[in-house]
């Protein structure tokens, strides 16, 4: 899978102030993203507020995407769920054209066993037409993908490709570095972590910040893939602070408002649970955007 090799960003998905989906600004971000060198991207993930989305919505996010994309970068598609049975069908019913692979996080609310997410993933892969990469994203799930689970489904199934890790474990990174087949990818899930992801021999980054700072992001998982990590650790440090202030009242309202700043999108508007980030936050952000320039 050398589509998945590098920088992947997950994209938000713009609104406009009166909570429709913004084209034109998505637009602007796709470009963003190719002109800066990503080498691909992720449409609909957990950044792209997918769970607010209608499935009407989905369809026409993903189609769009496709369009203006017009085959310069690989494309990934979210497709993740706590209903084995909806997204089983989900991915049944998925139009591929366009897409390398799906993106699937595991099971979230329901606590399920490591035998129960073992079953979840064996269904999807059974169904599915594109190759699968795991989410492991404790934090938001409520549960975690074991290294043993996720080296089991990557034996055992030669459509499960990849794996983006989101648990903050260097003692499961290695673990899955370590035992896993060789051609199957093992993905950081949290921007900080990835340099030292990429020195234990992960293959790249699915990004947030990447989402604003595309050019940054290509550059540090490209120095890391050249064994260069002089050069890669100046570039992490650059971006720390204000990855962290992505984060601080949650994701995406950091990253939307810091692209509403720089202009490539019109509103920071994210729909209901989530709120836009508050002025101590926004002020933060205004003044780490003026040290990055």
């Amino acid at each position: 899978m050398n589509e998945l090799q590098g920088a992947g960003v997950a994209l938000v998905t713009p609104f406009n102030a009166d909570g429709s989906i913004d084209y034109e600004s998505l637009g602007n971000l796709i470009d963003l993203q190719i002109d800066g060198g990503m080498n691909y991207l992720v449409s609909l993930g957990t950044t792209g507020e997918t769970a607010t989305l209608t499935s009407e919505e989905r369809k026409q996010v993903w189609v769009f995407t496709v369009k203006h994309v017009a085959g310069r970068i690989p494309l990934v598609a979210g497709i993740g769920g706590n209903s084995t049975q909806e997204i089983v069908k989900q991915i049944s019913e998925f139009d591929i054209a366009g897409y390398c692979a799906i993106l699937s996080v595991s099971p979230y609310y329901n606590k399920p066993t490591q035998e129960g997410i073992y079953q979840h993933y064996k269904a999807i892969a059974e169904a599915s037409k594109l190759p699968i990469i795991l989410y492991n994203v404790p934090g938001r799930t409520g549960s975690h993908v074991s290294a043993a689970t996720t080296l089991r489904l990557a034996k055992e199934f030669n459509n499960i490709v990849a794996t983006k890790e989101a648990s903050g474990s260097f003692a499961q990174f290695s673990e899955i570095m370590r035992d896993k087949p060789a051609e199957f990818a093992l993905i950081s899930g949290d921007d900080p972590v990835t340099l030292p992801m990429m020195a234990l021999g992960a293959a790249g980054i699915i990004s947030v910040i990447g989402n604003a700072y595309p050019a940054k992001v290509a550059k540090l998982a490209g120095y890391c893939t050249a064994g260069d990590y002089l050069q890669a650790r100046i570039v992490h440090n650059e971006l720390l602070k204000i990855t962290d202030l992505c984060f601080v009242e949650g994701n995406p309202a950091g990253v939307k408002y810091i692209l509403k700043q720089l202009g490539v999108i019109q509103s920071d508007y994210v729909r209901l649970p989530l709120v836009p980030v508050g002025s101590i936050t926004q002020a933060a952000i205004e003044t780490e955007i003026k040290n990055l320039r």
